[in-house]
């Protein structure tokens, strides 16, 4: 089986400026450079023949290039506890655009469409119970801006759960900048 996502990747500046503001905090995991990504959808636990052809399905998919930039920090809770902080993003109408023509090919090779409501951000830190002290950080960080990034292409990401957490592949490419990937076991 196959854990996966689909994601862009911020440019390299755009991590190392998200990477300078991750500070001690008590609970926090934070964000390895090579874990830092958006989204655009989550595909979850799929086997090498419905990989393949989600592959093949996401290869149609066709969108203009747009620009999108980090804007803001916020956190999800799941039942009232802190669970991730992020980074968001915008604008958000042309992610949201495109993640809805991911999620179509998802559920064209057979997978459930997303049932929770689409929020471009990128993760910077994960809590496990106890959340650390968030409210100075998104108070020192609620004006958080970058400069716009292009947004040509996006990977669909193979997931690797360890013991120091989550690492991530890029099976295959998307877009303006299109590769092959194929799943083999």
């Amino acid at each position: 089986m196959h854990r996966l996502f689909v994601a862009v990747r911020p440019p390299a500046s755009h991590r190392a400026a998200l990477l300078a503001i991750m500070a001690d905090m008590a609970g926090a995991r934070w964000q390895s450079d090579a874990q830092l990504h958006l989204t655009l959808r989550f595909v979850g636990e799929v086997d090498r023949h419905r990989a393949n052809d989600l592959v093949d399905t996401l290869r149609l998919i066709r969108f203009t290039p747009f620009d999108v930039a980090v804007a803001g920090v916020g956190l999800f809770d799941r039942k009232g506890v802190v669970d991730t902080l992020w980074a968001g993003v915008e604008p958000r109408d042309p992610l949201a655009s495109l993640h809805r023509k991911i999620d179509r090919a998802c559920v064209a090779v057979g997978l459930p469409p997303e049932g929770r409501a689409y929020r471009p951000h990128i993760t910077l830190a994960r809590f496990g119970r106890g959340g650390g002290l968030l409210d100075p950080f998104l108070a020192r960080h609620a004006a958080l801006t970058s400069p716009p990034f292009a947004v040509d292409s996006f990977a669909l990401f193979e997931s690797h759960l360890g013991h120091d957490g989550a690492s991530y592949h890029a099976i295959a490419r998307f877009g303006a900048h299109v590769g092959e990937g194929n799943f083999q076991d």
